[in-house]
C-alpha cells in the first residue's frame, strides 16, 4: 500500500521516538478512568477552578489540538464521550510542552494524568501534568466534522466509522447493553440460556436457502442453520422446560434494509404455556427494553418515542379481519388459490404462480396491512395454511394459535402455541414437501422422532435482534446495527 506524504511524516516520528529510546506503542496505561468521571468532578467547580484531591488518569483518541501560545487545548474521545485536555508550558515544562505540540497528530491515542478543572469558558477539562503516547496513528482519521460520507466505506471499514462518529459508537454500545438486558429479563423469568449447533445436517425451522459447506472428517455436506427452533424444541422433549438462545443464523438470500444473510436471532421456548402467555411476556420485555434504550440514548428522539409507545402497550388486531378491511377483499379464506394468486399479483407480488395459498396470504398482508402497523401491534390468529409448525386453534377451525408483533411497519417477532402432535407434524411436513413452490423446505425426520417421545404443551417466540435494535433506535437499515455486515467486494 502506497503511503501519502502525511503518513511518511508520521512514520518518521515513530522512527525518531524509537531512536531516542522512547516507545510509541507502550504495553498498557494502568489506572485509567473514563472521561465521564472527570466531567462529574467538574460539575461542582466554578469557571477557572481546579479540583482538589488525587490526580486522575484518562486516555482516548486525539481529534483536535488548538495552540494559543503557552497553552494548548487537546480534545480526546473515549467511549464515555469527549474531554478537553489543557496543556500548559508552566505545568508540563517548556521543553516537554514544545515537544508534545510537535509530536501529537489527530488520531493518536494518548494518556494524560492531571487535575479536573472547569476552563474559563466553563468547559469540563483536565489540566495535564503528564502525557503519554499510547499509539501513534500512521494514517489520519476521517475528517471529524463530516466523518465517512461513503456509506459502503463505513460498512466495509466499520472501525473508521466508529472512531469518527460518536453516534455510531453510541448505537453499538446501546445494542450490546440491550442484548444484555434481554438476557437479564429472561434469566429473571426462569429461562435457561443454551447454545445449540450452528453446523447442522438438516437446516430446518424455515424454508430459507441455507449456506452449504462440507465436513472433511465426516465426508458429508453440512449446513449453517437458518433458525434455532427445532433444536430448542428438542430440549423441551428432554426436560429443559424454559430455554432461550441468542445466536447467529444464516440464510443464503437477498440483502435489503431489513434482511441480512447473517443475522442474530433470539428464540425462547416455554413448556406448559401457550401463545397468550407469550404475548404477555413479550409486552413486558419490550416495555423494559424500550425504557432502557431511552436511558442509553437520551438525546435520540426515536428512542424516546419508542419508550412512550411500548409503555402504552400493544394494540391487537386479527390477521384475516385486518387484511380484509385494508384490502377490501371479502371472504378471503373461501378464495381459490388462483384468486389469491391474482390478488397477490395485483399487489405487486412476484412469488411463483404455484405457491401455496399461505404464501399469497402473507404477501397480501405484507402489502396491504404492514405499512399501517405503526404503533406496537400484535397480529393474532393466522390461517393454518400460513404456518406448518403452530398448533391448531382451540376454538377457530382452519386457524392456528400464532401471533406476530409489529412496530413502525416492521415485523419484530413471531410466536406460536407449538405443535406437539407427532402425527400432525408429520402430515404438515409432507404437505410442505409436496408443494412445488416450497422446494427449499427440508424434512427433519429426527425432529418428528423426538416428538414421538412426547413434547409438553409449549409456546415459543423468535425475535430478530437486529430488527429489535433498529426499532428501539429508529435506525433505517439493518446494516447500521450490524458491526460488520456482508457487503459486495470492491472491484479495482
Amino acid at each position: 500500500m502506497e503511503e501519502t506524504p502525511l503518513e511518511h511524516e508520521r512514520r518518521a516520528k515513530v522512527a525518531r521516538w524509537r531512536s531516542e529510546g522512547r516507545e510509541p506503542y507502550p504495553w498498557s496505561f494502568p489506572g485509567r478512568a473514563p472521561t465521564e468521571e472527570v466531567r462529574a468532578r467538574c460539575a461542582t467547580l466554578s469557571a477557572g477552578q481546579e479540583a482538589e484531591g488525587a490526580p486522575v488518569r484518562v486516555a482516548g483518541r486525539l481529534h483536535a489540538l488548538r495552540v494559543h501560545g503557552g497553552t494548548a487545548f487537546a480534545d480526546i474521545d473515549d467511549l464515555a464521550g469527549s474531554l478537553q485536555l489543557i496543556l500548559r508550558a508552566d505545568v508540563l515544562g517548556e521543553e516537554a510542552y514544545r515537544a508534545w505540540r510537535s509530536d501529537l497528530d489527530s488520531g493518536d491515542l494518548i494518556g494524560a494524568e492531571g487535575r479536573p478543572a472547569l476552563s474559563r469558558r466553563g468547559e469540563p477539562s483536565l489540566v495535564a501534568g503528564r502525557l503519554e503516547l499510547l499509539a501513534k496513528a500512521i494514517s489520519p482519521p476521517p475528517e471529524k466534522f463530516h466523518g465517512l460520507q461513503d456509506v459502503e466505506e463505513r460498512l466495509r471499514r466499520r472501525y473508521l466509522d466508529l472512531l469518527s462518529s460518536a453516534e455510531s459508537r453510541a448505537r453499538f454500545r446501546a445494542r450490546s447493553l440491550l442484548v444484555r438486558e434481554t438476557r437479564r429479563f429472561l434469566d429473571e423469568a426462569g429461562f435457561l440460556e443454551v447454545e445449540t449447533s450452528v453446523l447442522v445436517p438438516v437446516a430446518g425451522g424455515g424454508t430459507a436457502q441455507p449456506f452449504t459447506t462440507r465436513s472433511n472428517y465426516l465426508g458429508e455436506e453440512v449446513r449453517l442453520r437458518i433458525a434455532l427452533e427445532l433444536a430448542l424444541k428438542r430440549l423441551l422433549v428432554g426436560g429443559l422446560e424454559r430455554v432461550y438462545e441468542i445466536g447467529k443464523c444464516f440464510r443464503n438470500e437477498d440483502l435489503d434494509v431489513t434482511h441480512s444473510p447473517e443475522f442474530t436471532m433470539l428464540e425462547a421456548y416455554w413448556a406448559y404455556a401457550d401463545y397468550q402467555d407469550m404475548k404477555g411476556l413479550v409486552e413486558r420485555l419490550y416495555a423494559r427494553l424500550a425504557a432502557r434504550a431511552a436511558t442509553l440514548l437520551p438525546e435520540l428522539p426515536a428512542a424516546q418515542e419508542a419508550a412512550r409507545s411500548f409503555e402504552a402497550g400493544f394494540q391487537t388486531v386479527d390477521f384475516v379481519d385486518e387484511l380484509e378491511r385494508r384490502s377490501g377483499i371479502s371472504r378471503l379464506l373461501e378464495r381459490t388459490p388462483a384468486e389469491l394468486r391474482d390478488y397477490a399479483r395485483a399487489a405487486g407480488s412476484t412469488v411463483p404462480d404455484d405457491s401455496p395459498p399461505g404464501v399469497f396470504l402473507d404477501k397480501l398482508f405484507e402489502h396491504h396491512v404492514e405499512p399501517h402497523l405503526v404503533r406496537p401491534t400484535f397480529v393474532m390468529d393466522y390461517p393454518a395454511v400460513t404456518t406448518p409448525l403452530a398448533k391448531r386453534h382451540r376454538s377457530r377451525p382452519g386457524f392456528v394459535e400464532r401471533f406476530e408483533f409489529y412496530y413502525r411497519g416492521m415485523e419484530l417477532g413471531n410466536a406460536y402455541t407449538e405443535l406437539n402432535d407427532p402425527d400432525e407434524q408429520f402430515r404438515r411436513f409432507e404437505e410442505q414437501l409436496n408443494a412445488r413452490a416450497e422446494d427449499r423446505f427440508v424434512y427433519d425426520e429426527d425432529f418428528v422422532q423426538a416428538l414421538r417421545y412426547g413434547m409438553p404443551p409449549a409456546t415459543g417466540i423468535g425475535i430478530g435482534v437486529d430488527r429489535m435494535v433498529m426499532a428501539l433506535t429508529g435506525t433505517a437499515s439493518i446494516k447500521e446495527v450490524i458491526l460488520f455486515p456482508l457487503v459486495r467486494t470492491r472491484t479495482p
